[in-house]
């Protein structure tokens, strides 16, 4: 008896429990407000000129050190939830050291309920990915069921449970691998490209993440492109889903790409996108090394390194001086190494990121893809991880760009500004302690002056070219003497060049323990067998890299009778 009392009252029970649960799912899902409850939570970020910034702590720079993770494809599940758990992934995210993902999605997801309220396991079945079913049950168990809408919703909240930050990126329209002019997806007109609809899309999902603090952008479309491409179109629709995001949520930056696969905004330079808000627009262009063909292996890299920077600054570069912040949303390598056209165009995209000190979303975290272009589980070179999501593909990327991911200047800080010397094929500057490279958080500070002399910051010491194949010295003596004068020459102008006590002209280069040495300039021009890398060095600005003093030790200076022990 008591025990059929207890059935009858679970069964009075089981519509108010169940209700309970939704409410504490829909809660979790959705728990995020618009006030900023405490530190962890990331507020909304605007623009102050070229700087994404947060006005909540005085106007603070954050610099977006992002990495895309592609769920665009045609599962429209988020790589790799076959092979990590989810708060797995966006642990390691973290601990790469990255702050942001640009999170990609197909438009159809959120304008084609069928599609939306799919479950994941109904879309891997569709493909014939029994073995991703089988991975996500043991990875991720409690999203197997779930729509893909709300798959999508818990990738969020889980980045957000870890404190990264999202850029939203409608990567294109029907779910798929991306690009090619002929894909129905390239421009406004398209076969799967109606703007009105991805107006509403674009309504929709800024609806959907308004209360989620960590959606910090959304990236209104990705590499526009294809014979229906024309600026009255553009202007028309990026500025009328411009608005339309920023009517429903005003919380968000709102990321504006250009035309010809995210290469070309040069139009811009003499008209301008008007819009009724302002502090909330950022552009965005893309630049890999397959860009070029394999320019960077049949030409001079030098040469081909101007010629491409001379192009992005004339395309896209200029925004930077009309008040607009410049995002590079996708660049990469081939991670494995091997690819020496990728890693010469590696070096010249790191001097040139560093130089200008622009925001970032590196292609790709992804490892290997559930489903694309019909080959099941591919593997993805460009990716991060490796095959099984559990390893680096290649850790020594990582730390090569990691100086990158933390911002070299802020905005309103020139009165402290510095110069910091930059070796892109390492990572590392010249140390304050050394004339060696290390870690970037310890450069040496410099001024750079009108005459080319690189002074020690706060001393009257300079760089100085003693002889060839010798080690860079400290000087007293600066200007009157053409050993302390250093120029960037070449195409690249990635070449610090001097002339030494001879008379010779000679160029910083690095030895076998990356000690900051003189030596003959190498691969100026014309030959293509050359690889400039260890010559390649950038003076850049820096107010935010520690210039404690710090003594420097250099032996054998021809002034001051064998050393100077400190300065």
């Amino acid at each position: 008896m008591g025990g059929s009392f207890r059935s009858y009252l679970l069964f009075l029970l089981f519509p108010i429990l169940l209700i309970l649960h939704e409410t504490v799912i829909h809660n979790h899902r959705h728990r995020h407000s618009n006030t900023v409850a405490d530190d962890d939570v990331t507020p909304a970020l605007s623009t102050n000129s070229r700087w994404i910034v947060d006005d909540r702590v005085g106007g603070e720079r954050v610099k977006l050190s992002c990495v895309n993770w592609v769920s665009h494809l045609d599962t429209a599940v988020a790589e790799g939830l076959s092979r990590q758990p989810l708060d797995v992934i966006s642990k390691k995210i973290v601990e790469m050291g990255f702050n942001c993902v640009r999170l990609t999605y197909p438009l159809f997801l959120f304008t084609d309920d069928k599609l939306g309220s799919m479950t994941m396991r109904q879309s891997f079945m569709k493909l014939g990915l029994t073995g991703s079913i089988a991975g996500v049950q043991v990875n991720n168990p409690s999203l197997v069921d779930l729509s893909l809408v709300d798959v999508f919703q818990e990738v969020v909240s889980n980045l957000d449970e870890n404190n990264v930050m999202i850029i939203l990126d409608n990567h294109l329209s029907k779910p798929g691998w991306c690009c090619n002019d002929n894909d129905g997806n390239g421009f406004f007109g398209d076969l799967y490209f109606d703007p009105e609809v991805w107006i509403e899309g674009l309504s929709r999902v800024a609806s959907m993440f308004k209360g989620y603090n960590n959606v910090i952008g959304m990236s209104l479309r990705n590499e526009l492109r294809g014979r229906r491409q024309n600026l009255k179109t553009w202007y028309k629709y990026m500025q009328k889903g411009a608005e339309r995001v920023h009517a429903t949520n005003p919380n968000v930056l709102i990321i504006i790409s250009g035309l010809n696969y995210d290469l070309d905004l040069s139009f811009l330079r003499t008209k301008p996108v008007t819009l009724s808000f302002s502090k909330k627009i950022v552009f965005e262009i893309h630049w890999y090394g397959f860009t070029d063909g394999d320019d960077w292996i049949t030409g001079n890299a030098n040469e081909v390194c101007g010629r491409v920077i001379d192009r992005i600054t004339n395309n896209a570069l200029f925004l930077l001086d009309q008040g607009y912040p410049l995002f590079v949303s996708e660049w990469g390598v081939d991670q494995r190494g091997t690819n020496d056209n990728d890693n010469r165009y590696l070096n010249c995209l790191l001097g040139w990121a560093a130089e200008n000190d622009l925001d970032w979303a590196l292609w790709a975290l992804v490892g290997s893809y559930y489903y694309r272009e019909g080959v099941i589980g591919m593997e993805e070179t460009y990716g991060l991880l490796n095959w099984n999501w559990r390893e680096l593909r290649n850790s020594s990327f990582l730390e090569k760009i990691s100086p990158l991911q933390s911002p070299f200047q802020a905005p309103g800080s020139n009165a402290l500004g510095h110069k910091i010397i930059f070796h892109p094929s390492t990572g590392l500057c010249m140390q304050s302690h050394s004339l060696s490279l290390g870690p970037c958080s310890n450069a040496l500070g410099l001024d750079y002056t009108p005459g080319k002399i690189l002074r020690v910051k706060g001393t009257n010491y300079c760089l100085e070219a003693s002889e060839v194949h010798t080690p860079v010295q400290v000087g007293i003596i600066c200007g009157d003497d053409s050993s302390t004068r250093w120029e960037a020459i070449s195409a690249s102008k990635m070449h610090l060049s001097s002339k030494d006590k001879n008379g010779n002209n000679v160029c910083l280069d690095i030895d076998s323990k990356n000690n900051i040495v003189t030596n003959d300039c190498e691969c100026l021009s014309k030959d293509s067998s050359c690889d400039p890398s260890s010559q390649w060095f950038k003076v850049i600005d820096s107010t935010s890299f520690n210039i404690a003093p710090s003594p420097i030790s250099i032996s054998q200076h021809p002034i001051l009778d064998g050393s100077i022990s400190s300065i």
